[in-house]
């Protein structure tokens, strides 16, 4: 029986047989919760292929036994398939909601010095959380008033230690005024601004994975997450693990914000819609 034919060569490396494919494909998915197939062949082979060239293995199949017994060559893996593409200020229409209406909404309950608590996952290289930062400064007049903590979170740690550096370039800063720029980030120097020592040291970075509970609950619960544009590469399985965890790490009454393709209703019953006039939310419902 003649086998069918399974995509051309990478730079001259044996392609991955089917059974190659679904055995990488599924350590990828069960670590992380992304879902890969046969459609992404070219894209999965690319960054297999330089893994194995890397490790000097002499085929896919050894890769995989290298995989199956060292974890670190996992998380080398997982770092070369996560989607790490973000600016700051991006969706800004739902950080104009965070101080417009979530955060009035959170401080209901709290008084002043009581701490307020917000996750971005995944945070890729620290856009996101910065962004929270600084929109925060700039828009709520009460941001002094509060113990405000920043919380970013990634499976990617090559990703953390940019965020952690906090070095961007032109395209990660397009969308930021200019006086807000030169406010809060160092004069440019080989076409990259680093961010301001007091900005980097306002957002704590810690590795997690969304759909692995152990990885993230010694983060503690949080008032407001962004999780944005992640529950897409995932099967609704691993959304359900996902809005499981979500909701798990949320005080009662906390808030999630979703990418603006993504919906938690039709994921799990614990979050209702908000409609608030900059955003729709979503608000955890359940007591814990």
């Amino acid at each position: 029986m003649v086998n069918p034919p399974v995509g051309p060569s990478i730079d001259g490396a044996a392609p991955l047989s089917a059974q190659d494919l679904e055995q990488i494909c599924a350590i990828i998915y069960r670590q992380s919760g992304m879902v890969f197939g046969e459609t992404k062949r070219y894209y999965i082979e690319r960054r297999v292929t330089d893994l194995i060239a890397l490790r000097r293995s002499s085929s896919a199949r050894d890769y995989i036994n290298l995989l199956r017994a060292d974890p670190r060559e996992t998380e080398l893996l997982i770092n070369s398939f996560t989607v790490n593409e973000t600016y700051f200020y991006r969706e800004q229409h739902q950080l104009a909601c965070l101080s417009n209406s979530i955060l009035p909404d959170i401080i209901r309950s709290k008084g002043p010095g009581d701490r307020i608590r917000i996750w971005s996952m995944p945070c890729s290289s620290g856009e996101e959380p910065y962004s929270i930062a600084i929109w925060l400064l700039e828009n709520w007049p009460l941001v002094d008033a509060y113990n405000i903590e920043i919380t970013g979170s990634d499976i990617d740690t090559a990703i953390l230690k940019q965020a952690v550096d906090g070095y961007y370039g032109q395209r990660s800063l397009s969308k930021i005024p200019a006086d807000i720029l030169d406010r809060y980030f160092e004069p440019e120097k080989d076409q990259q601004r680093r961010l301001i020592s007091d900005l980097r040291e306002s957002v704590t970075f810690a590795q997690g994975n969304i759909v692995d509970r152990a990885s993230i609950a010694q983060l503690g619960r949080f008032d407001v997450i962004f999780c944005r544009n992640l529950l897409i590469y995932f099967d609704e399985a691993a959304r359900e693990v996902a809005a499981r965890n979500i909701h798990e790490l949320l005080y009662p009454g906390g808030y999630i914000c979703l990418g603006h393709t993504e919906s938690m209703s039709r994921i799990s019953e614990t979050f209702e819609p908000v409609r608030f006039p900059d955003a729709i939310v979503y608000r955890e419902t359940k007591d814990k």
